[in-house]
């Protein structure tokens, strides 16, 4: 099977490649470095020839509010105009649990609008909302940081590492279209701050965590509905302290200027 993956060179794009290639896929990894750039159509033609399944995993270069919108609906609809051309069986597309309960945040704000265009192209497909990654969290706590403070709201999450995202995503690749949305989420709920706290404390890293309510997560606030998943989520099978116990080693210099 020919699996075009957008994005194929960043977190999840690198680790989705990999996966479907060892299960014997002809995967193309698609980027603006590759020549294929889904803002512009360049290369989309040509690197959707054949293709039965494309996987969206591309992210904005830019979280502006405006800037964010105007990537996530162009290059959509570039690609599902241009998947449509080619025949395209199937449009796999990684969303966020909770982008339409917050709609405060421009960045939410713009995948789910990412998600109508989806739903209003002819090209069958399923949407994957996924919760936070574990791998996001040091930088949520850089963006939360003032001098040796991290301010950061208690809500709770469901974090999933990002090798159970790639699992997920290639499960559902290869699968019958949706048409519709599912989600994925990690296999225990820890608040935000805890997350972060725990993090840099296996890294060393001597910031401290300051619990706020009010404090805002990308231009929202946060509570234990926001970014946690409404039904029966797919559970990935990694828990946070395995995570860091091989992606943080104790030994680890701070990470913060």
């Amino acid at each position: 099977m020919k699996i075009v993956v957008i994005g194929g060179t960043g977190l999840i794009g690198t680790k989705l490649v990999n996966r479907l290639r060892r299960e014997g896929h002809e995967v193309v990894a698609a980027s603006p470095a590759s020549g294929v750039n889904a803002m512009t159509g360049e290369g989309l033609a040509e690197a959707l020839a054949g293709a039965q399944v494309v996987v969206d995993v591309a992210n904005s270069p830019s979280f502006e509010d405006r800037a964010v919108l105007e990537f996530f609906e162009t290059s959509c609809r570039n690609l599902m105009a241009a998947e449509s051309a080619a025949g395209v069986r199937h449009h796999v597309a990684l969303s966020i649990v909770g982008a339409d309960r917050l709609p405060e945040s421009g960045y939410l704000r713009a995948k789910v609008a990412q998600e109508q265009v989806i739903k209003a192209s002819k090209v069958p497909f399923t949407i994957v909302r996924s919760t936070q990654f574990f791998e996001f969290m040091n930088g949520i706590a850089q963006v939360a940081t003032t001098g040796q403070t991290v301010r950061l709201s208690p809500a709770t999450l469901q974090p999933i590492a990002a090798d159970d995202v790639a699992a997920a995503l290639a499960e559902v690749a290869v699968g019958a279209p949706a048409n519709g949305t599912i989600e994925i989420a990690g296999p225990e709920r820890l608040g935000l701050d805890e997350l972060v706290r725990r993090l840099l404390r296996a890294a060393n890293d001597p910031r401290q965590v300051v619990v706020d309510v009010h404090a805002r997560y990308f231009g929202t606030e946060l509570n234990d509905r926001s970014l946690t998943p409404s039904g029966s989520p797919r559970l990935g099978p990694t828990r946070f302290a395995d995570w860091l116990s091989r992606s943080v080693p104790s030994s680890a210099a701070p990470k913060h200027a």
